[in-house]
């Protein structure tokens, strides 16, 4: 009996999230049945991840409870009826805290809940529970003081990503099918890589930031719009969960979401798509696995018809330096307040120690830097800094400019989407991303921008192949080859972008790929370090 009941759990969770939905509409799965096997898939792989940080078992078994209770009266059944999630830790969800990894923050409970969340639960989802994060968000792994580090459920010893690792890390494991994350600077992209799933962030303003609590952290900064969006492991569960979240709501959010009607990518034909490709954005070299996934993602649209050709990104370091710019413009005196008298964890001390230097300094000590061979940290050092309103004003309109000219590039090349890694590095070594800032250009342009870009599970990095990385002086470098060696049988993603509000290009090329790599003996079918 016990295998039996064993056996189900894995089927279970096993499944998505659309199966899962049209499994317990028709009755031949309870919702009860389907949360009790994610809470104990969640109890099981736990305890080595630490994904999962604030549960909510109890309360998903009563909602549970009383969505079954609702299929039998024949109530009308949403389109996530029964389906379990997770929310990453900085969203409102009643009854629970937000310290976005500051200890500061400990017992700061919400009990209203924001738009996207409410659609979630009227749509039927049934939340297990709050996923980790990296503390003030801000940085590539998810550790702090509040809730400790989360692991890969690839490796151990490597990070999940961050700022949404938790949430990225439990999926993967298949403690849930998808759940709500967010995207600031690669935040659901870069997790989403590290851990061979898929991950979505859509245009910026396509989903509001309501459910984020207004003041706590980045409070009026808009020159570059965070955007919640979903981490599942397939596409259609990605598609699922947007039609979900950019459904049109009667009521006006604080941030003014535009009323842009959610496209149907089952209408794109890949065919008739010109798609353009780059595995190196001439900033920071991305690593062998990363080109060659990229390389096969382009051959793999061009067998099936699509138009494939070379595409050249604008400047790379001039999307860091808006960037850095935008998010120290006010000295991080927003990441300060959160943090009170806590000292940053090191990860994400860099961005404090930069902010911090004179801006009568700031030259000299960037060309000492670079002397020293330091190019990069020389580099980010001069991005850095306060600046007065007309000088931010500036920052604003070379966001315009950039924003304009990568659309001129486009629009040279009449692409309809671009294809192109997410990060230069497969998942980082605990501790390791305090001096790869560079690496992460690849998803930073894309908020800079605004556009919406999803990752799809493409590879594993294979023996041999880790790296050609040539390293001299600079940290960056050094840390990169470092997180390079033993990084065989690591997952690998493939970025794809698309022209803004073009969604519906972003997931049909993504499951165009999903089809074609599912079906590689090097794709990332299961962690290998976690009991199936």
């Amino acid at each position: 009996m016990k295998q039996r009941e064993t056996r189900s759990m894995k089927t279970i969770t096993n499944m998505s999230a659309s199966e899962l939905a049209y499994k317990t509409k028709t009755g031949d799965l309870s919702a009860q049945e389907v949360t009790e096997a994610c809470i104990r898939r969640i109890e099981a792989v736990n305890e080595k991840l630490n994904a999962v940080v604030i549960p909510l078992f109890d309360e998903a078994m009563a909602q549970a409870a009383e969505a079954d209770r609702a299929r039998n009266r024949g109530d009308p059944l949403g389109p996530l009826h029964g389906v379990p999630i997770t929310i990453k830790e900085q969203y409102r969800v009643a009854g629970t805290q937000i310290t976005l990894g500051a200890t500061h923050q400990i017992g700061n409970i919400y009990h209203n809940e924001g738009p996207l969340i409410t659609k979630l639960r009227k749509a039927g989802a049934i939340i297990l529970g709050k996923t980790n994060i990296i503390q003030t968000l801000a940085g590539w792994e998810s550790d702090n003081p509040v809730y400790g580090r989360t692991n890969n459920p690839w490796n151990l010893d490597r990070t999940p990503g961050g700022s949404s690792g938790g949430e990225a890390a439990i999926i993967a494991a298949h403690g849930v099918p998808f759940g709500l994350a967010g995207d600031f600077g690669g935040s659901i992209r870069v997790p989403a890589h590290f851990c061979g799933i898929y991950g979505f962030k859509p245009t910026s303003g396509r989903l509001s930031n309501d459910d984020f609590p207004a003041g706590l952290l980045g409070g009026g900064q808009e020159a570059i719009i965070p955007q919640p969006g979903p981490i599942a492991r397939t596409v259609a569960d990605l598609q699922l969960a947007m039609e979900v979240l950019a459904a049109p709501s009667s009521k006006t959010t604080y941030d003014l979401v535009p009323p842009v009607p959610w496209p149907d990518p089952s209408k794109v034909e890949i065919e008739e798509l010109r798609i353009g490709f780059y595995a190196d954005d001439s900033y920071f070299p991305a690593s062998p696995a990363l080109r060659r996934a990229v390389e096969e993602a382009a051959d793999a649209l061009q067998k099936r018809g699509a138009s494939i050709d070379q595409f050249t990104p604008p400047d790379a370091a001039e999307a860091i330096r808006i960037f850095l710019g935008a998010n120290t413009a006010g000295g991080v005196s927003d990441l300060k307040h959160l943090l009170g008298r806590e000292k940053p964890i090191p990860q994400i001390s860099g961005i404090f120690r930069g902010s911090s230097i004179p801006n009568f300094l700031r030259l000299v000590i960037s060309r000492i830097m670079a002397a020293r061979g330091q190019h990069h940290l020389a580099y980010m050092i001069q991005c850095m800094g306060t600046c007065s309103a007309e000088k931010y004003w500036q920052l604003v309109e070379m966001r315009n400019q950039y924003r304009a000219r990568f659309l001129q590039t486009l629009d040279k090349g009449d692409f309809d989407a671009i294809l192109c890694p997410p990060y230069a590095l497969p998942a980082l070594t605990h501790g390791s991303s305090e001096h790869l800032f560079p690496a992460g250009a690849y998803g930073y342009i894309y908020n800079v921008i605004g556009a919406p870009a999803g990752v799809v599970a493409a590879t594993t990095v294979q023996p041999g192949e880790e790296s050609d990385r040539e390293v001299g002086k600079d940290i960056a470098e050094i840390t990169a080859r470092e997180v390079e060696r033993g990084s065989a049988g690591l997952p690998v993603g493939v970025q794809v972008v698309a022209r803004h509000w073009r969604e519906d290009i972003v997931l049909a090329v993504m499951a165009a790929l999903e089809d074609h790599f599912r079906s590689q003996p090097t794709y990332p079918t299961y962690p290998s370090q976690l009991a199936k």
